[in-house]
């Protein structure tokens, strides 16, 4: 089974893209970041919804709504909230669709903090270091594997 539609969540502070921290996330803003993903989704027939939030508590629900929705996986930039965010941790644990973490910049070479992700355990797969590409691979990482039997930790 692949995925057909996705749901696609940028977390915190992803409004600022293209004006924030722009030697470490590029010039891209966030727009043309959702206009790449809606390019690449319908080149390849599927069908994807973006959505930005500050909110842990509105990224939750998202989360908790995708497969009711009809999305079959989700693309999470979960920003700051990676690194703590056990509320998000454990609404991915609790969903059937799986959930592919991506990254802008390469957060395993950047500062201590930033390379743990509390959400990695329970992700699909993590993708990260490739700007706005990581979205993109993401979206093809949904679309080709198969759903796994998860396992929960």
């Amino acid at each position: 089974m692949t995925v057909r539609a996705a749901l696609v969540l940028h977390g915190p502070n992803l409004n600022l893209l293209g004006t924030r921290e722009p030697a470490v996330y590029g010039r891209v803003t966030l727009v043309q970041l959702d206009r790449l993903i809606r390019e690449h989704a319908r080149r390849h027939g599927m069908r994807v919804e973006c959505r930005q939030s500050n909110h842990e508590g509105q990224l939750v629900d998202w989360l908790q709504s995708a497969e009711r929705e009809g999305f079959g996986g989700v693309v999470f930039n979960p920003g700051a909230f990676t690194h703590y965010s056990l509320a998000l941790r454990d609404a991915i644990a609790a969903i059937k669709v799986p959930v592919v973490e991506v990254h802008l910049s390469n957060v395993h070479g950047r500062e201590e903090f930033r390379r743990h992700s509390v959400l990695a355990a329970v992700a699909r797969g993590q993708i990260s270091g490739f700007g706005p590409q990581s979205y993109l691979l993401g979206l093809d990482a949904l679309a080709a594997a198969p759903a796994p039997a998860r396992r929960r930790r």
